[in-house]
């Protein structure tokens, strides 16, 4: 994947490590949000519907109302009540299974964000987002099982930039933000592949064709200028 090296100028640049820390935990949380979603809408039954609900305040609660801290979130990665598909579902089991585990980890690389900040002296501030996943979504087909595929192809791409954008900018980064950086590529580029192999099942075919046309999309948020510097941002303006 293409990344402009005139962002990673910018995000190491020591007084942008605030904006960094922040849109990243922020980020970890709707990755989090976005496979929540995904599943509660087209997989899970009522029950299950409501347990996610529940698995999400917590964090949702420290960044959009200020509720909590880190004790508060501390160990509220896991999930104790298994998620099931609801019966007329046609989506198998391993969309729950792989959504699942992709929330486990995102939640908890949002603490592991959030423990780095602390260490390092970054008060949380909500930020607004970017224009990067809004700029991807505005793209989708609108009609099923369109939607679903282009959702689960949109998720891949965010999981391949975020995974090419740690080992970019960890050579730059203190050693122990550096270190944070290359664990989570392992399980980012595992996300990636996730996502499509499920948009591969969703669609039962090939998909090569929506790939390429998001790669344009998600190649020009990348490549064009952009006044909002963040993780996921294009070229600083």
């Amino acid at each position: 994947m293409f990344n402009p090296d005139e962002w990673v100028e910018e995000a190491k640049r020591p007084e942008n490590l605030p904006v960094i820390l922040i849109d990243h935990l922020l980020c970890e949380l709707k990755a989090g949000q976005s496979a929540m979603y995904l599943i509660r809408k087209y997989a899970v039954d009522k029950e299950s519907a409501s347990t996610l609900f529940e698995w999400f305040t917590p964090y949702e609660n420290f960044a959009y109302r200020r509720i909590g801290n880190m004790d508060s979130l501390k160990g509220k990665s896991n999930i104790s009540k298994s998620i099931i598909a609801k019966s007329d579902s046609p989506y198998s089991q391993d969309l729950i299974d792989k959504m699942v585990l992709l929330i486990k980890e995102e939640l908890h690389h949002f603490y592991q964000v959030l423990e780095i900040m602390e260490k390092k002296g970054v008060p949380y501030e909500p930020i607004p987002a970017g224009r990067y996943a809004k700029g991807l979504l505005s793209n989708m087909k609108t009609y099923e099982p369109n939607t679903l595929i282009d959702k689960l192809i949109i998720g891949a791409y965010i999981e391949a930039r975020s995974c090419e954008r740690f080992a970019k900018l960890a050579p730059f980064m203190d050693d122990d933000i550096s270190k944070f950086y290359v664990s989570l590529l392992r399980s980012e580029a595992r996300h990636y592949q996730d996502y499509l192999t499920l948009a591969e099942q969703v669609a039962g075919g090939d998909i090569s064709e929506r790939v390429a046309f998001f790669g344009k999309v998600e190649a020009e948020l990348i490549s064009s200028r952009d006044d909002d510097f963040k993780f996921h941002s294009g070229i600083p303006a």
